[in-house]
């Protein structure tokens, strides 16, 4: 078995260490909401969506509110009978919502990926796998240098996340939502 497929394995079994994910949850509660790290939680994850352990990436752990957004209440006047104070959803996913919340943080970075790392009762963690486009190193490499000329592509939802909410990964390209006929 080798070592990613191992790390695999671990991860699907993380409730035998729960102590240790107590541990972690209550540190990083303590923490700010969006904190960057030096090393993935998830090794054999980040590798998959692109990480390499090399100058010109970094992470950042992300920390977002679990649930519905609740808008507030009109404080004068009427109350129109749609307002949508309690059951407003976003269109995104909370998984997108944290790579835009890194984006606006690390404004010179590019968001490459993210992946799910825990979650408790209030909130869900999610790690973002940053690219600094002016690095050299980032320049000089063939395999991630297109990333220099995608400015912005969290926000345009050119992420994974970002295509799976805009309902682009479907039966073809171009497949989007289907509405619902009234």
């Amino acid at each position: 078995m080798g070592l990613y497929k191992w790390l695999n394995k671990i991860w699907k079994k993380r409730e035998e260490s729960r102590d240790l994910w107590k541990e972690r949850l209550i540190k990083w509660r303590r923490e700010n909401a969006i904190q960057r790290i030096e090393r993935p939680t998830r090794l054999d994850r980040a590798r998959r969506l692109g990480y390499k352990a090399k100058q010109g990436y970094v992470l950042v752990r992300v920390r977002v509110k679990k649930g519905g957004r609740k808008r507030p209440k009109p404080s004068g006047g009427r109350t129109a009978r749609k307002l949508a104070i309690t059951k407003f959803t976003p269109d995104k996913s909370l998984r997108w919502i944290a790579e835009e919340k890194a984006a606006r943080k690390f404004r010179n970075l590019e968001v490459l990926n993210s992946y799910y790392v825990a979650e408790d009762g209030q909130h869900i963690w999610y790690e973002v796998i940053m690219v600094d486009p002016h690095h050299p190193a980032i320049i000089s490499d063939p395999k991630i240098n297109w990333i220099t000329h995608d400015k912005g592509r969290v926000f345009r939802g050119r992420t994974s996340a970002g295509q799976k909410s805009r309902g682009l990964r479907g039966k073809g390209k171009g497949y989007e939502k289907v509405r619902k006929k009234r």
